[in-house]
Order: C-alpha cells, then structure tokens, then sequence
C-alpha cells in the first residue's frame, strides 16, 4: 500500500529541503516482504552516522523468526514503512511492529519500532537518509493519521530535525532520552591512554601487572570466522551466565537465560559471521577462555554488546583486560569510533565517552478510548492497579518494556 505525501503548506523546515518535496509510504506486513528489502537497507546504512547492528537487516529478520509474538493474548504484527522519494529510491526505513492486547474484553494496539524485547536489542532507530529527516517524519505523521487500528506509537530516534518535526505536528509525551556513549578513537593507543583519567590508567596498568606478578600469560583472540562462532558462542554464554550469578557485586541480569533468547543470538550472530560484521573477543589463560565480548564492526564503528568471564579470574580484573585488548584491536583496524553501548555505569563513564542521548517520546491517539486504554496499560506495567483490576490485565503484563 503507498500514498503520495507532501509537506503540508505553512511548516517552516529546519534542515535544507532536497529537490524532490513528494514521499511515498509504503508499508510491508509480510515477513517475505522485509526478506526483500536487503539492498534499501545496506544502503542507508551507509548513509547514515550512527553505525548500529540494530538496524540491520539480518538483524531485523533474526528478530522477526525469534521474537515476534504471533499467538497468545499479545500478539505482533510487522509495519515496516518504507519512504521513496519520486525516483522510487528508498530514503528511510522506520521499522515498526503493531503489538494487539487485550484490556477488560476489548483490543487495544500499540504501535513502536522493531526490536521491543527483553533488553537484546539496546537501541531502536529508523534509517534515514541525511537531508530528508523533516520530510520524513511528515510522511510518517500523514500516513499514521490514515493508517487504523492503533492506540499509542512509541517514537524512540530519529534525532534532529525528525525529532523537531515530529514535536512541532503533534501532542507527545516525552520520556527520559536514553543515554548510548562513543569512545572516538585516535590513531594510536598510546595517544588514547594519555588521554585518560588517573584511575582508569591505574585500572589498565593493574590488569596486566597482577597476571605477570602471578606469572600468568595471556592470549588475545578475535573470533571472526563463521566456522568457529558456534564454540565461541557456547563459551560466551557460560561466561555470561557464570557472570550474571554473582551476588558480590554490581547485579548483571543473564539476557540470554530463555532458548529464545539464545537461538536468537546464535542466529544473528551467524548472519553476521558471514557478512563479516561480527567480532567475538576471548582472553585466554592456561589454555582456556576466561572473558568473552561480543562485538559488531559496522563500517568505521565497533559496537560493544554483551559479555561474560569466569568469576574465579575476577580479581585479575579480565573483563577489563578484554575490552582493552579489543579497543587495541580497534585502533589497529582503523575504526573511528567505539560505541561502549547505552546506560550510564562507570564501566564506560570512566573511558570519558561522549554522550549522545537518543530521544524517545510516546503518541496517544486523541480518541477517549485510547487514552483510558493507555493510562491503565501503563498502570497495569506499573503494577499500579487495584488488586481487583489485576486480573483483567494480566495480559498487559508482558514483562518487555
């Protein structure tokens, strides 16, 4: 389905307007319908500044095959809006997934961009093709004024002038911008670490010094070929179990501990193994892997995802020791930048990233269905409703925010 869109008459735009000032929507549904859509999105991709393995394609199919909710009283269905301009090039993709519940005996949906899961996808943004964020975001809001069905939409990127517009055309709620830190790489380590705070040198120079003291020896390994992911993989989620079970310090859920969630990653992972996005960074001592991070390498750009070691090592600090071995790594592959991924902890703060808060912001209908709806979803996620209520929601419940 398409419709013919234009800027509507009176809105001042803040960024320069491209030639072409007529969009087209078109919006998939079908899961062979996104499998085709590689080439748009290899595309913009490129385009854009923000490297994430979030908003790749094999990362939005393995998503679809693991995690969308097709049965039950929470069900998902697939919007990918595709935008042409009247060349027909794809200038965005925005992503989304229409989630039907049901409150009190009735339906109610919610509209939010792909990857509402329990914490595997960390950052959710459309891709969009610099210099049509304005237009884009009037395309969006005059499709989603004919488009039914849905409830609330939850806006989460976009950034700059797409953001603007937005706010500019319709009544948000905005919420708490999510915090994501970037560690621009000079072109040596010697340069970064001289760059460093007092305490995070100390903490790098503590890492090495206490396996020599012991008369430990490391070994650095960038797991890479498709071939060797699935043992890497393995090990990585018993690192990343054994890590999360510690009660002696700062908690770290295991947000791989469903099959689910593991053949999601096993999955995706191998997609991108093969496309040669993915990294699995090991430290290895007497023979076996004591630390384990998965990164992304996205055209200039490392992303740090999860990881795991073997808490028996912790007072070697080998989680650290892994992540400077890889920024090394990174540095010698001549990436401009390590995303240390969102949420504020010292872990990253102490590396003195920038940080880019991407913008997130809720849109409820103005039907007084709606709103009710919503406000008592939202209370129902709270746990916030009245004891005899609470059954009549259970179906809110779905534990994903």
């Amino acid at each position: 389905m398409g419709t013919e869109l234009a800027a509507p008459a009176g809105l001042e735009m803040t960024e320069p307007r491209p030639t072409s000032t007529a969009l087209n929507v078109e919006i998939i549904e079908s899961l062979d319908g996104l499998a085709a859509l590689t080439a748009e999105y290899d595309r913009l991709l490129h385009l854009v500044d923000r490297k994430l393995p979030f908003c790749l394609h094999d990362w939005h199919v393995t998503w679809c095959n693991h995690l969308l909710m097709i049965s039950g009283a929470v069900r998902d269905e697939l919007r990918i809006f595709i935008v042409r301009d009247t060349a027909a090039t794809c200038v965005a993709i925005v992503p989304m997934v229409l989630t039907r519940r049901t409150l009190l005996g009735m339906s109610v949906a919610s509209l939010g961009l792909l990857g509402r899961d329990p914490a595997l996808t960390e950052i959710r943004e459309p891709l969009i093709e610099p210099g049509y964020e304005s237009q884009v975001a009037l395309a969006m809001l005059r499709t989603l004024s004919d488009l039914k069905g849905w409830d609330w939409i939850e806006w989460s990127g976009g950034g700059g002038a797409f953001d603007r517009t937005l706010a500019a055309n319709v009544d948000l709620q905005h919420l708490e911008p999510l915090p994501d830190f970037i560690l621009d790489l000079p072109s040596s380590w010697d340069e970064l670490r001289g760059r460093l705070k007092r305490n995070i040198r100390e903490s790098v120079r503590h890492c090495y010094n206490s396996l020599k003291r012991d008369g430990l020896e490391y070994q650095f390994r960038v797991v890479a070929e498709p071939n060797e992911v699935p043992a890497a993989l393995d090990r990585f989620l018993v690192l990343h179990a054994n890590r999360a079970a510690r009660t002696d310090t700062v908690p770290h859920p295991n947000f791989f501990g469903t099959e689910r969630s593991r053949a999601f990653l096993r999955e995706v992972c191998g997609r991108l193994a093969r496309r040669r996005n993915l990294r699995i960074f090991q430290l290895i001592i007497g023979g076996e892997v004591v630390a384990s991070r998965i990164g992304f390498i996205i055209d200039d750009s490392l992303y740090f995802y999860y990881s795991g070691f073997d808490s028996a090592w912790a007072r070697y600090s080998v989680m650290t020791t892994t992540v400077v071995e890889a920024i090394k790594y990174a540095i010698a592959q001549r990436l401009r930048s390590v995303n240390l991924s969102p949420g504020r902890d010292i872990s990253k703060l102490r590396w003195s990233p920038r940080e880019v808060g991407i913008r997130r912001a809720r849109q409820v209908a103005k039907r007084w269905r709606s709103r009710l709806a919503h406000a008592c979803y939202r209370r129902a996620k709270a746990n916030a409703l009245p004891v005899f209520l609470k059954p009549l929601f259970a179906s809110a419940k779905r534990g994903w925010d």
